[in-house]
């Protein structure tokens, strides 16, 4: 049983910022009235711990700065929702990959120095579960790495999480990448970098593991940084995308503002973001090696998750398929009993997703209701 929920969070996930970080982010933002409080005290706490920031950077600079890479990553892409979380725990079962923790997402200057301290906190703190699909929460599962270098970087897009009111340009910066100046770039891959291989020095994996849909429309930035990465994309039934997404931006993110925006006003953000993802994904891929991509439906992935899963490895080139098989196939049968959420469109939202969204599903062959 944990001590908090999602609903009840009396600080935001800036916490396990460094503190230039934190003020770099914060500055100029508006602070909504009612979100002071809550404003105040995150900032308490992350200048608090922030202390400990400098343990880490001595240890990251004496033992992994100049360490070069044994692999490149294998990233999986897609569109928030789409599946990516599965796909993610399917291939962290395989233990040469390496992969951010759900505590280094909260705390990243906390891994290298003081985690035995900090992660029991964490778990008895944390709910156990997601609120939106009822997926496993706990300190030492994998996550997606763009919460941490929100906590590592201002040029990041998840500033939308604490600041919504400056969704759109964070969106153009920081999500495609087509906004972002030089020196932003720069910062995001040396920081992008840095958290690769911290992740490896913590997991004790040669191939790092990343889950991030906001890299579907980095993939020009990522590989400059690591030439001969891997790429799985997942794309689903763009109804059920809207839905779930919709219900995650408006009930779970809620809890962590320290401005708002009207639900109307999200749910046009959303429509108008996944386009410039989709289109930005769809441009970028094209300097990719064939070989070096793997697009799949997740409705194919659920239909039988152990041979696309195998399809991939042969597919990408990707070592260790029957070393990693047993741990593969018991995670999958694992999950069989597992009940989604289901979601019922109605006609607004079969309206707003047919009009933004058709292309998506001409491309993709989805039927349109």
């Amino acid at each position: 049983m944990s001590l908090l929920n999602f609903n009840n969070f009396p600080v935001t996930t800036l916490i396990g910022a460094d503190w230039n970080t934190f003020k770099r982010i914060t500055k100029g933002q508006h602070i909504a009235s009612d979100k002071v409080t809550k404003y105040q005290l995150t900032k308490a706490v992350c200048r608090l711990l922030s202390l400990c920031a400098s343990i880490q950077k001595r240890r990251y600079q004496e033992q992994l700065a100049n360490k070069p890479l044994e692999n490149d990553p294998l990233f999986i892409l897609g569109h928030w929702r789409s599946g990516t979380t599965f796909v993610h725990n399917i291939f962290a079962q395989d233990k040469h990959f390496g992969y951010t923790t759900t505590y280094q997402t909260v705390f990243p200057h906390c891994v290298m120095a003081l985690q035995g301290f900090f992660k029991p906190v964490m778990k008895y703190v944390m709910p156990d579960k997601r609120p939106t699909d009822n997926m496993e929460l706990a300190p030492d599962l994998p996550q997606e790495e763009e919460f941490a270098l929100n906590n590592m970087t201002p040029c990041n897009y998840y500033n939308f999480w604490i600041f919504p009111e400056r969704m759109q340009e964070w969106c153009d910066r920081f999500l495609t990448f087509r906004d972002i100046t030089d020196e932003e770039l720069q910062e995001f891959k040396q920081t992008f970098e840095k958290l690769v291989k911290i992740s490896l020095w913590n997991t004790g994996g040669t191939q790092y593991l990343s889950k991030n849909p906001s890299h579907t429309g980095r993939i020009k930035a990522l590989s400059e940084l690591f030439p001969r990465a891997r790429y799985i994309y997942i794309m689903r039934n763009p109804y059920t995308v809207f839905e779930s997404t919709r219900s995650f931006y408006l009930n779970t993110i809620k809890q962590l503002q320290l401005n708002s925006i009207t639900d109307e006003e999200m749910e046009q953000n959303i429509l108008r973001n996944y386009m410039e993802l989709y289109h930005a994904y769809k441009e970028q891929k094209q300097s990719l090696a064939p070989a070096n991509l793997y697009e799949v439906r997740f409705e194919d992935i659920e239909q039988d998750a152990l041979a696309i899963t195998e399809d991939i490895y042969r597919k990408l080139g990707l070592p260790g398929w029957d070393e990693a098989k047993p741990a593969i196939e018991s995670y999958i049968l694992g999950k069989k009993g597992y009940k989604k959420n289901k979601y019922q469109y109605n006609p607004r939202t079969i309206q707003l997703v047919n009009e933004h969204w058709g292309e998506a599903f001409d491309e993709w062959g989805y039927e349109r209701l």
